[in-house]
C-alpha cells in the first residue's frame, strides 16, 4: 500500500514539511507540499491524495476550516498536526472532520503508526456501501441489521445508531457532543454518561472481550473510534 499512496501535507513551516517528507519518503510514500490552505484544497482537488496531513496554523486559513472543507468534498482521511494542546482545539478540529490528531513535537514512529493506521481504515471509506464487513460483524445499513459470525445481533434503536454512525466512519474519532446531537439531540449533548452506558452495551454484545475492546475504541476525553480490522 505504502508505494501507491499520496499523502498531502498542507503546512506553513518549511522545516517541517521537510521532515514530515523525509520521513514519509523513507517509508516509501510519495508526497504533495502545500504552504497555504487555498493551494491545500487545490491540489487535494487536482490530484486526490490518500491522506492529508493538515496544520492548523496555516496563514491564509484557520485549519478547523480546511478540515472541514476537504471532509465535504472528500472522503480522505485526515491528520491534523499541530502545536495547539487545548483540548477543545482538538475537539473542534475532530469535529470538523479530522480523523486523528497528533500535538508538535511528536515522535516519527507515532506519526508514522498513524499514517498507516489512516490508510487501512481508508479501504473501508473509499467507496460508499450499504453493507460493512470485516469477517466476523456484518451490518446491513438499509435493513438496520448486525450480525456477529452469521448471528444476528438484537440491538435497540439508539444502540444500532450509536454503532451505525461509528460504522460509517471508520477510523475517524466522533466526538461526544457529535455522537450525543446525533444520537439523543442538541439537548443532550453534555449527557456524556449516555455514551458510556450503551458503549458498554454494544461492547457487550460485539467484542470478544468487552474490558479491552478492540473494535469499539475510547479516546480519552474526546469520543469513540470504530477500528474495523484487518
Amino acid at each position: 500500500m505504502a508505494l501507491q499512496s499520496l499523502v498531502l501535507m498542507i503546512e506553513d513551516e518549511p522545516a517541517m514539511r521537510r521532515t514530515l517528507r523525509l520521513a514519509l519518503q523513507d517509508e516509501g510514500y510519495a508526497t504533495l507540499e502545500a504552504a497555504t490552505a487555498e493551494d491545500g484544497l487545490f491540489q487535494a482537488s487536482l490530484r486526490s491524495p490518500n491522506l492529508v496531513l493538515l496544520d492548523l496554523g496555516l496563514p491564509d486559513r484557520d485549519g478547523v476550516d480546511v478540515a472541514r472543507l476537504l471532509r465535504r468534498n472528500h472522503q480522505i482521511p485526515i491528520i491534523v498536526i499541530s502545536a495547539r494542546d487545548g483540548e477543545e482545539q482538538q475537539i473542534q478540529a475532530l469535529d470538523a472532520g479530522a480523523n486523528d490528531y497528533v500535538q508538535k513535537p511528536f515522535r516519527q514512529g507515532e506519526l508514522l503508526a498513524r499514517v498507516r493506521a489512516a490508510l487501512r481504515f481508508s479501504r473501508y471509506i473509499t467507496v460508499p456501501s450499504e453493507t460493512f464487513h470485516n469477517g466476523r460483524l456484518r451490518i446491513e445499513f438499509s435493513r438496520q441489521e448486525v450480525f456477529l459470525d452469521g448471528n444476528k445481533v438484537s440491538l435497540t434503536p439508539k444502540q444500532y445508531k450509536l454503532l451505525a454512525l461509528l460504522a460509517r466512519e471508520p477510523g475517524r474519532v466522533l466526538t461526544h457532543q457529535v455522537l450525543l446531537r446525533e444520537v439523543w439531540g442538541a439537548s443532550h449533548v453534555d449527557q456524556i454518561q449516555y455514551l458510556r452506558v450503551y458503549m458498554k452495551q454494544l461492547r457487550e454484545k460485539l467484542e470478544a472481550d468487552p474490558t479491552r475492546p478492540t473494535m469499539l475504541a475510547t479516546v480519552v476525553r474526546v469520543g469513540y473510534r470504530f477500528n474495523p480490522g484487518d
